[in-house]
């Protein structure tokens, strides 16, 4: 099965992310007009995504924190995500898996990106500390087929 997870967060001290350090990028580009909604934010993304590929997706979804500072952190998670991106064949669209709210001000989206070969889950966590909503934390991996195996298991055993 192919694997692929990358977990990025904001802290005060930069980027952390779970996956090796590869060349970066000094400063996100920050391409497209400022998205007022998490929702918007989100539908921008997949749009560039689309259209102008995994690095200028990531430049505009950081680009939203001014905290991300980690442009080392930044472009390896565009590498892993191109190279995933490559395996799980062209891409066909997303559905919205889940949506949570913590607070009016911290929400949580889950996303299935469809693709030709394999389907890919992204997870979006926003947060609005003041007027804008910004990313706090972004994730993506190719693991569903086993949460879903999981659920489906009487008492979680094997059968």
């Amino acid at each position: 099965m192919f694997f692929a997870a990358a977990i990025v967060f904001c802290s005060c001290f930069g980027v952390k992310a779970q996956a090796p350090v590869v060349a970066a990028t000094a400063k996100p580009a920050a391409a497209a007009p400022a998205a007022k909604s998490a929702l918007g934010i989100i539908d921008s993304f997949f749009k560039k995504y689309k259209e102008d590929g995994t690095g200028p997706a990531i430049d505009f979804l950081f680009g939203t924190n001014k905290y991300f500072s980690n442009a080392p952190g930044i472009a390896t998670l565009k590498v892993k995500l191109d190279s995933l991106r490559q395996t799980a064949g062209t891409y066909l669209g997303k559905e919205l898996i889940a949506q949570r709210s913590a607070s009016p001000s911290l929400y949580f989206y889950s996303v299935l990106v469809k693709n030709e070969i394999l389907p890919i889950r992204f997870t979006f966590m926003f947060y609005k500390p003041q007027n804008e909503w910004v990313l706090y934390r972004f994730k993506y991996d190719d693991q569903m087929d086993a949460e879903l195996e999981e659920a489906g298991k009487i008492n979680n055993k094997h059968p």
